[in-house]
């Protein structure tokens, strides 16, 4: 018997191969199959999987009297979302669709390296806007980490 972790560690490519097991159907008398998946075939599964909701996810900059910008690190939200200001401390992401479902829709937001013990709070204003306030001023997140879900 081997043991597994005597082996060296190596960097996966595409082409490498997984041992894994491929599982019979429920209530049937198929039996479990040993067998090799490539790394490029589970990469490409995985980035199929639903995880039952579609997100937005960014680092968000409010500077002055402008509207946030965002560096969008993954975004599977149909449709496009526009960043607005609209007073100081409050700041909306708009949607050309009506993604935010209400009661499906979560957000997970900070300041980033804005000041320490800020207030940041968010709100489903409608299925197309979600609405960001600060303590009323400007110039209050910087590379906050935004996360939206929205669940099917």
């Amino acid at each position: 018997m081997s043991i597994i972790n005597t082996y060296t560690k190596g960097t996966p490519v595409s082409g490498d191969y997984l041992l894994g097991t491929k599982m019979p159907l429920p209530n049937t008398d198929d039996k479990a199959i040993t067998q090799n998946f490539s790394v490029g075939d589970v990469a490409a599964f995985a980035n199929t999987y639903s995880l039952g909701y579609t997100l937005y996810t960014a680092l968000v900059t409010q500077a002055g009297t402008a509207a946030p910008t965002a560096t969008v690190l993954q975004n599977t939200i149909t449709g496009t979302l526009t960043w607005g200001y609209t007073s100081p401390g409050i700041y909306t992401l708009t949607s050309n669709g009506t993604p935010f479902t209400n009661n499906k829709t979560i957000v997970f937001l900070n300041v980033g390296d804005g000041e320490h013990n800020q207030m940041l709070m968010w709100t489903r204003t409608s299925s197309s806007v979600i609405t960001l306030k600060t303590n009323g001023d400007n110039d209050r997140i910087t590379a906050g980490a935004l996360e939206i879900r929205v669940y099917s």
